[in-house]
């Protein structure tokens, strides 16, 4: 994922991090959140973390509106402030709460990648609907109202029936022109990672024709929604679903070619294992670092985010004086984040040495 949106986490440590189940679908669930914010707290006390943050973490989520259904929190903190609160569509696979001098932001990743912001657009011949979803689950919608009369083609023969029907074409066409140049602004504004075209067939393949790049490269259609008065959406939401799912597994699959067939070159432009992707780290040599199972790994790691090392020597020559062992699932990500790199959490297409892999930008 593209990390500029979490460059706030770019300060002095120690950091409070937390990921948790928030989800809101039991007669229960507010218990149960209880019991887990509890576990969370002790967690946290045991480790030595500082009562400041752990409270402006405790007080972030008693004073948030429950969600609705299966949600997700993730919360990171540092002397007392709350650096990142993101609520996420779904629970993280497990429940994360620590203290360290780095901040830990994995699972904010996965979750930004597996939920992007995007845009659905329900679109006809008199305007649009036009959604924009964010990866905390929030919806803003804007309707675009074009000219409504006339839009449609009439039956018959003759000259003035023939004006009607191009009357009728140039004002649909207009309304279009304006969705297109509403679309347009939204993504420049949201910067989505997909442009979901649904309602009617002509409608919006006449949308997707109009929209300029690189929001066009953006755009997809599927075969589900409308704009008709009582026209349910859950038709809609499975085709959306089924688009952003896809397409995340393509990008997986491009991202793991790309590595396997750079890897494989003499100039090569990609790397695997923590002495080599440190070293490209340190030399801001990392265009995406790409991050599987690391498990207990560590490294050491200097007073700036992108002095990381595998061995003490490597930092000495760095001129870091006095390094210090870090957890390489902190350390990487946050280098990687310093030195405004993408970060992904890879599945099983690949078999990361040491649980980390770089494409770089330059060999």
């Amino acid at each position: 994922m593209d990390t500029q949106e979490l460059r706030a986490l770019l300060t002095d440590g120690p950091f409070v991090s937390v990921h948790f189940d928030e989800s809101h679908d039991t007669e229960d669930a507010a218990k149960q959140l209880r019991l887990r914010i509890k576990e969370i707290e002790a967690a946290l006390e045991d480790q030595g973390a500082d009562r400041a943050s752990v409270e402006a973490v405790l007080r972030t989520v008693e004073e948030s509106t429950p969600p609705v259904g299966k949600a997700g929190r993730t919360i990171v903190a540092a002397h007392g402030t709350v650096l990142l609160d993101r609520r996420l569509a779904a629970p993280p696979p497990a429940q994360e709460a620590r203290f360290s001098e780095l901040p830990y932001f994995l699972p904010t990743v996965s979750h930004l990648d597996e939920t992007p912001a995007h845009l659905v657009v329900l679109v006809d011949r008199t305007g649009a609907d036009i959604e924009v979803h964010r990866p905390d689950g929030s919806v803003e919608t804007e309707t675009v109202h074009g000219q409504e009369h006339p839009v449609h083609k009439v039956r018959g023969g003759g000259p003035a029936h023939r004006d009607i029907q191009s009357h009728a074409e140039q004002t649909a066409h207009n309304n279009l022109a304006e969705v297109a140049d509403h679309v347009a602004k939204t993504a420049e504004r949201v910067r989505p990672r997909a442009i979901v075209l649904a309602g009617e067939v002509q409608a919006r393949t006449e949308l997707r024709e109009r929209l300029p790049e690189p929001a066009r490269s953006l755009a997809a259609e599927v075969d589900a929604g409308s704009r008709a008065s009582g026209a349910g959406h859950d038709e809609l939401d499975r085709a959306v679903h089924e688009l952003l799912t896809g397409q995340r597994l393509r990008e997986l699959d491009d991202l793991a070619d790309r590595f396997r067939a750079q890897a494989g070159r003499d100039s090569a432009l990609a790397v695997s294992g923590l002495s080599a992707v440190t070293a490209a780290l340190a030399e801001a040599n990392v265009a995406t670092l790409l991050v599987g199972d690391s498990g207990e790994a560590s490294v050491y790691a200097g007073s700036e985010p992108a002095q990381v090392g595998v061995a003490q020597s490597r930092l000495d020559a760095l001129g870091v004086q006095d390094p210090a062992r870090r957890r390489a699932d902190e350390a990487l990500p946050y280098a990687a984040l310093a030195v405004g790199a993408d970060v992904v959490v890879m599945d099983e297409r690949l078999d990361l040495t040491d649980g980390f892999g770089a494409l770089l930008r330059h060999p």
